[in-house]
């Protein structure tokens, strides 16, 4: 089972979709905790030790944080934009990443048409 945050900046039905197609795995969105409005520097010790993977559309998160020190691994979704129907191009690899991500490693998945 793994634990996966959703960032607040991602269109909410993605969890929806995440929780029907991972049953086994936790899902929750940052607005689902309440955590919604605060800057990533207050989420990221929020996010350690409790969940395995935080999505994200942030392109600069990898830039701005020291990755070493992180209980998670990030997935930076490109999508051309924050409709459903984007994302849904995302989802497959979305999945597999999702299965395998490494603490503190980045990876982008971008939509191939972008």
């Amino acid at each position: 089972m793994r634990r996966i945050l959703i960032d607040e900046c991602i269109n909410p039905r993605l969890a929806s979709r995440l929780r029907a197609l991972l049953a086994d795995h936790v899902v929750k969105t940052v607005r689902d905790l309440g955590w919604t409005g605060r800057r990533d520097h207050a989420l990221i010790p929020q996010i350690q030790d409790r969940f395995d993977v935080f999505l994200t559309i942030d392109k600069g998160f990898e830039f701005e944080h020291n990755l070493e020190k992180l209980s998670f691994g990030i997935i930076i979704l490109e999508a051309a934009n924050n409709q459903m129907r984007s994302y849904e191009m995302l989802l497959e690899r979305l999945v597999q990443q999702i299965q395998v991500a490494v603490p503190g490693h980045v990876v982008r998945i971008s939509d191939p048409r972008r």
